[in-house]
């Protein structure tokens, strides 16, 4: 580890700065050490995927493991360093229990002079019970901008997490895709306009690697709901995703297709882009268990 701060003031620093996203979602550092990170995310009406069961959105675990995996690379550097995710492997293991928080252990297990390796967990009352896992590498010093002394552009106040109204649309029953914005576009894309809700790095500024994430995770469930014509969403099983550009202060637009359907899975791709569709600043690969729906025999 290399470190031009005391191991203490380094962790309040990173904790200081963490993402937009991160301070009003309300994501805690709950304990540091070098090169590991513990922390929370409270339970909100907001993070609610689909109403009719309380359980939360995948991209809200999404958005927790990456930032959660982010602190732990920052713990086992100096702070300095900007860092941006390159690759994101979620596995879902269980739905969230409606009401608990969500916790998250990441753990750097290797940085070499341009890329850091990280594994996390996220659980809600034990470890050993996880809700999901991951595994991600970022690169290191991935702009010029200083982490620690480098100020936002826009210190305007903080956002909210707003959920508007949408009784009869594409997301009435997903609190945190109407948070985030998303609708549908033309030609089955959908559009997540920039927000400053959604912002990872408050300097450059940049979009939250967990909010590409969780646009393209939803962009996936609603084209193979689609494409398939069925009911009931499907169930995420694992999910990766390559950031490929830095997400700027633009819209995105995004797209999903199936790769492959079996009678249970699905396997599936998706990406996103801002103003041009060959330059895409992440894609997505990742298989969907498919729902029986209620009342509906099998054949």
């Amino acid at each position: 580890m290399n470190t031009s701060l005391p191991f203490e003031l380094l962790a309040k620093a990173v904790e200081a700065r963490l993402s937009v996203y991160g301070r009003i979602s309300g994501l805690r550092l709950d304990r540091a050490a070098p090169g590991e990170a513990w922390s929370s995310l409270p339970y909100r009406p907001e993070f609610v995927g689909d109403t009719e069961t309380g359980v939360l959105h995948g991209g809200v675990v999404t958005a927790m493991l990456d930032e959660s995996c982010g602190m732990a690379v920052q713990l086992a550097l100096d702070g300095t360093r900007a860092i941006a995710t390159l690759d994101l492997r979620i596995d879902y293991q269980k739905p969230a229990t409606p009401g608990l928080d969500v916790k998250a252990h990441s753990f750097c297990y290797r940085v070499t002079r341009s890329i850091a390796f990280v594994r996390s967990t996220a659980y809600q009352e034990s470890e050993d019970d996880p809700v999901a896992t991951a595994t991600a590498c970022f690169m290191v010093g991935a702009n010029r901008t200083n982490m620690l002394t480098d100020r936002p552009q826009n210190d305007s106040p903080q956002p909210a997490l707003e959920v508007p109204e949408e009784p009869a649309g594409l997301f009435a029953n997903s609190p945190f895709a109407r948070c985030l914005g998303i609708r549908a576009g033309e030609d089955d894309m959908l559009v997540m306009p920039f927000s400053p809700r959604i912002i990872g790095n408050p300097v450059l500024p940049a979009i939250h690697g967990g909010m590409t994430g969780a646009f393209l995770e939803t962009t996936a469930i609603v084209g193979v709901t689609r494409e398939l014509g069925i009911l009931t969403p499907p169930k995420p099983i694992g999910l990766t995703i390559n950031y490929l550009r830095s997400g700027r202060a633009l819209d995105s637009y995004a797209r999903a297709s199936i790769v492959k359907q079996g009678r249970r899975v699905v396997a599936f791709e998706a990406q996103t882009w801002q103003d041009d569709p060959g330059k895409p600043i992440a894609s997505a690969f990742g298989h969907f268990m498919l729902r029986k729906t209620p009342g509906v025999e099998e054949d």
